[in-house]
Parts: C-alpha cells; structure tokens; sequence
C-alpha cells in the first residue's frame, strides 16, 4: 500500500505531472525541468525528490551534472501509472504547450539556462563554484 499512496502522492500535483511527462520524453536536468515549468530550482528539485520517492524518476549523476528519467526498467505500477498519466493528459493544451516549449529548451545550452536563472536562485552553482562554473544538475541532489 505504501507504493500506491507515494504514487499517487507524486501524482497528485500539476507541476509534477508535467515534469514527469517531459522525462517520459527524455533525461532532463533540474536547470530545463524548471525552465519549463518556471518554477525555482529548488522548488523543482522537491517535486523531482517526490517523484523519486514514488519511484516515477530515478537520477543519474554525470560528471558535476544530475539528470533526471524514467527509470528503465520501471516496476508494473509505475509502468501503468506513467501510461494512465499520459493517456489520460493525452491532446491536453497545458501537455502540449509544455512539449513546444521543451523543444525549444533542448536546443539551448544547459549552462546557459543556469546562468539565466542565477537571478532566481543562487542554488545553480555549487557554493564553492563562481556563477560561471554553475550547471544544470548542481541546483538538486541525487539522493
């Protein structure tokens, strides 16, 4: 039971719903999640940690960066609660703005969309790293 309820908790909220339709296309980092949702990194950095908690995303350190996904090979819940999601949003206008938009995000440069939201949060960068060392992936943790 404890599955089910972190599940629909996770899915319980717009904002994470949309995150998890845009990583149902690909790997994101938290830099082009909160670009597309226009969000506070750290604000998107909490909606991905309780998706996690669900088990609808995973997250994968890279080098200094963190990306999120879909996890591979996703239990049968999590499997079909990503397939109710995007059957039932399916033509939805707010799902298909998002998909323009996220075009858009991933033909820009994760660091220079970091760099653009230092004016909204200073979590971008680690505390050590001056602003133009910030990346994608340093505003959230993987665990």
């Amino acid at each position: 039971m404890r599955k089910t309820l972190a599940i629909t908790n996770a899915l319980a909220d717009e904002s994470r719903v949309r995150a998890l339709l845009a990583l149902a296309r690909g790997r994101l980092c938290v830099c082009q999640i909160a670009e597309l949702l226009q969000l506070a990194p750290s604000t998107v950095s909490k909606h991905l940690s309780i998706l996690r908690h669900g088990g609808l995303v995973e997250a994968r350190k890279q080098g200094r960066w963190i990306y999120y996904s879909i996890p591979n090979q996703p239990d049968a819940s999590v499997r079909q609660s990503i397939e109710w999601v995007q059957g039932a949003l399916k033509g939805d206008s707010r799902i298909l703005d998002d998909e323009k938009r996220l075009k858009h995000i991933l033909k820009e440069d994760p660091e220079e969309i970091c760099r653009r939201q230092l004016g909204r949060s200073k979590s971008c960068s680690p505390p050590s790293a001056p602003p133009h060392k910030a990346g994608p992936g340093k505003v959230g943790r993987a665990g």
